[in-house]
């Protein structure tokens, strides 16, 4: 039976997803990060962008991108809190133009994570904690998503994408994964 939802997320709807070419081969997690507008927290901006309802005209930076069918299966908020998507199970449209070890189209194969920040501003411990527990409990369901299968955006669009950004504490994060919990 496939896993499609995070049991602690709060549940929100895409409709920008479709289905994996071959269901069984999620092999990949990509961490992102987001902010709408850039460098402002809170707010349903996010949630908007992922509905396709972002009002062109609610801030200028909306009129470059309202138009966009993008989704992630989850974002994490700064208090940590989870709110998902798209289920698992689906191919959510976050990578874009991408590739890992010779492979393209992530979106394929890999589950997306937005953190809600930027590429300099720090994460914040509630953010980890809540990253470390969705990450243990996607791989638990996906063996095949291993420390050297976690990425961030910047790897797999090289050049192109720099999220999640020199903020991001990968090596408290790939510890915590290995011990369980974040600090």
């Amino acid at each position: 039976m496939p896993y499609d939802y995070y049991t602690s997320a709060i549940q929100k709807q895409s409709p920008f997803y479709d289905e994996r070419p071959e269901a069984s081969d999620i092999s990949l997690l990509v961490i992102h990060n987001i902010s709408l507008p850039p460098g402002e927290f809170g707010g349903d901006y996010i949630e908007d962008l992922f509905s396709g309802t972002l009002d062109p005209n609610a801030h200028p930076f909306f009129k470059e991108i309202a138009h966009l069918k993008v989704s992630a299966h989850c974002v994490i908020r700064r208090n940590g809190e989870v709110e998902q998507y798209v289920p698992f199970c689906k191919r959510a449209w976050h990578a874009g133009l991408s590739s890992f070890q010779g492979r393209n189209r992530c979106n394929d194969f890999a589950i997306g994570i937005e953190m809600e920040g930027t590429d300099t501003t720090p994460f914040t411990g509630e953010q980890y904690a809540s990253l470390v527990a969705l990450t243990n409990e996607i791989i638990t369901h996906y063996p095949a998503i291993t420390l050297g299968r976690i990425v961030g955006h910047c790897d797999i669009a090289f050049g192109r994408k720099t999220d999640p950004g020199e903020a991001f504490n990968w090596c408290l994060f790939r510890q915590s994964i290995s011990q369980g919990t974040a600090k």
